[in-house]
């Protein structure tokens, strides 16, 4: 029986690299019948929204979508798509694996992370209020009163939300993944030592999440000092739980580890078996139409996907054959090959075509 799943080819260069991804998926002989949505920039002009509400509606009906790139405009226009997504359907888990895979250029080898951040509430709750406008005023007055603080009349404000009731499920998903893939610790990471009411809520509620899980190991770090942990010895950590904008940062980081977002994954999990998968990365519009963007990152959220639809095998077989191809390094985009200059660098449909044909071999 075929799985029904919503597809979300993006804007930029998603439509082109999510095209890629699905002839990977195809070819691992698992059916899938794709409810093609439409959202991002791209459609903005026709309804007037960047995510129309059949968008959701089809997520909704399905249980399960994997996205293309969105572009998200820098200090102007419309508000992320990708948050939009995870608050309508509350998925509140962003998981990011971040595995080194032979042939990929970078400083760090054997590097085998996973990130849970949270992805609901802090600073990406979108609770902000613009320089000038009377509830920016308003609330200016009132929060220097009762904080006995001073706050710049020309400020722009975020609120930032952290509850019990969102770190108690963020951190129980850190430990259950933990223990399913039989992973050894949980670091949950934080600025508690600043952010005492906020941040110190999520590091107490951890605390109290960790007592459940004897079997696994739990610590504690402060998010800047995690960045230097990280880049200095990686290899001590395991599974890291963080809240949204430190979830945010840090996976990019440990993306970096890897070598860069082209081969980043992600999987965002909610309540009821909903999760949507999708590419660490941004849509590189610049790119557009050039076939020149490296798709492992969609590829391999695909992978994520399979997993979750209990193609378990299948998932395997395509996660082997992108890394056969990626350590092979003949048939990979530019940002693979050892220098990016190297003209023996295929193109995106190519670099599809030759997983594919590892799969095809392997079967």
């Amino acid at each position: 029986m075929a799985h029904n799943v919503t597809l979300i080819p993006g804007d930029g260069t998603g439509p082109e690299i999510c095209e890629a991804a699905l002839k990977c998926i195809e070819a691992t002989g698992v059916k899938i019948d794709w409810d093609v949505q439409q959202a991002g920039a791209d459609v903005m002009a026709a309804k007037g929204t960047p995510l129309p509400d059949q968008v959701i509606e089809s997520i909704r009906k399905n249980k399960v979508a994997l996205k293309g790139p969105i572009t998200t405009p820098v200090g102007s226009g419309f508000r992320s798509v990708n948050v939009a997504l995870r608050q309508s359907l509350d998925l509140f888990a962003c998981v990011r694996p971040c595995k080194t895979y032979p042939g990929v250029r970078s400083r760090y080898q054997n590097i085998d992370l996973v990130i849970v951040r949270e992805n609901t509430e802090d600073l990406y709750a979108g609770i902000e209020f613009e320089k000038g406008t009377p509830d920016a005023v308003r609330f200016i007055d009132e929060i220097s009163k009762a904080a006995k603080k001073k706050i710049r009349p020309d400020s722009g404000l975020s609120i930032k939300p952290i509850s019990v009731s969102g770190t108690d499920r963020i951190v129980t998903c850190a430990f259950e993944y933990a223990r399913k893939y039989k992973r050894k610790k949980v670091t949950a990471v934080h600025k508690a030592n600043i952010m005492k009411f906020t941040d110190g809520l999520f590091l107490a509620t951890a605390r109290e999440v960790a007592k459940r899980y004897p079997d696994i190991a739990f610590e504690d770090r402060i998010v800047d000092n995690m960045c230097m942990q990280l880049v200095q010895f990686p290899e001590m950590y395991d599974v890291l739980v963080l809240p949204n904008l430190y979830g945010d940062i840090v996976s990019d980081l440990c993306a970096g580890l890897i070598g860069g977002l082209g081969i980043a994954p992600g999987a965002n999990l909610g309540l009821g078996g909903t999760a949507l998968f999708e590419a660490t990365h941004g849509s590189a519009p610049k790119y557009k139409g050039l076939n020149k963007i490296n798709p492992t990152a969609v590829i391999l959220s695909g992978v994520l996907m399979l997993e979750h639809l209990g193609e378990k095998e299948a998932s395997e077989r395509l996660e082997a054959a992108v890394a056969a191809v990626i350590k092979e390094g003949k048939d990979v985009t530019y940002d693979l090959k050892p220098s990016k200059d190297d003209p023996s660098a295929v193109g995106t449909k190519e670099y599809a075509a030759a997983v594919v044909k590892r799969l095809q071999k392997g079967r």
